[in-house]
């Protein structure tokens, strides 16, 4: 019997090992991240990790501190792997804010030498993910040509327009935030958490996604279901949390 629900979020990371390339679902604090994955990873320990995402986040503020945004209930981000030193590199978008009185990890670390950040157009980001999972062996793009961000990639001319060289962005591990799932793996998403969720499923070794509610098999509407079963590995539930 087909059976991918595992019994906590611990178990879940278990397997993350030292040096593993993380894609985090999530856009912001837009109620589309893995928090309970995050912290779980934050407890396994794994280090010099490598984190893919929209953005990282922010992590945690200082305890006392007045929030500038609102999040979600029980919320984290990637920025609590930062300010916990397990990543060594970054590969985002959005590399986050500095605000007085506000952490920003990523800023921190990367002036102090301690992490490297590879920025990516977001769309390019998206494309380099989707490639991974498509089998796609390299792509050319418009977006960065011009710019410091061709530098070192090859450039070609298409329809007049100069593009350059993207490769897939593959990964071991890919924690991604759902809404509904069955045993089997079919997951839905709900509002604004289908944005890079849907794309890194299935684009890493390891698909491992956190839901909200596991209902029965055969519950779901095939119309409605985002992520088929064959792209997801392992299922671990909110239970309230």
């Amino acid at each position: 019997m087909i059976n991918k629900v595992v019994e906590s979020f611990d178990a879940a990371v278990a397997d993350v090992f030292d040096g593993a390339v993380i894609l985090m679902g999530g856009f912001g604090p837009a109620n589309g991240t893995p928090s309970n994955l995050l912290r779980a990873l934050v407890k396994q320990g794994a280090k010099n990790l490598t984190l893919a995402a929209n953005t990282p986040g922010m992590g945690r503020a200082p305890e006392g501190s007045k929030p500038f945004r609102k999040t979600p209930p029980n919320y984290d981000d990637g920025g609590i792997l930062i300010q916990s030193g397990q990543v060594k590199k970054a590969i985002c978008a959005f590399p986050g804010m500095a605000r007085p009185g506000m952490p920003a990890p990523l800023f921190e670390k990367w002036q102090a030498g301690e992490l490297e950040v590879e920025m990516v157009p977001q769309g390019t980001l998206a494309e380099r993910i989707r490639a991974a999972k498509a089998g796609v062996g390299a792509f050319f793009i418009p977006t960065g040509a011009g710019t410091v961000l061709e530098k070192g990639k090859e450039k070609r001319i298409i329809d007049g327009r100069d593009h350059i060289l993207e490769y897939p962005l593959k990964a071991d591990f890919a924690l991604v935030r759902a809404y509904r799932a069955d045993r089997y793996g079919n997951c839905v998403y709900q509002g604004t958490s289908r944005n890079f969720n849907p794309v890194m499923a299935g684009a890493a070794k390891v698909t491992i996604v956190e839901v909200d509610e596991l209902v029965e098999l055969g519950s779901l509407d095939p119309e409605v279901i985002v992520t088929p079963s064959i792209y997801v590995d392992r299922v671990a539930v909110r239970k309230g949390a």
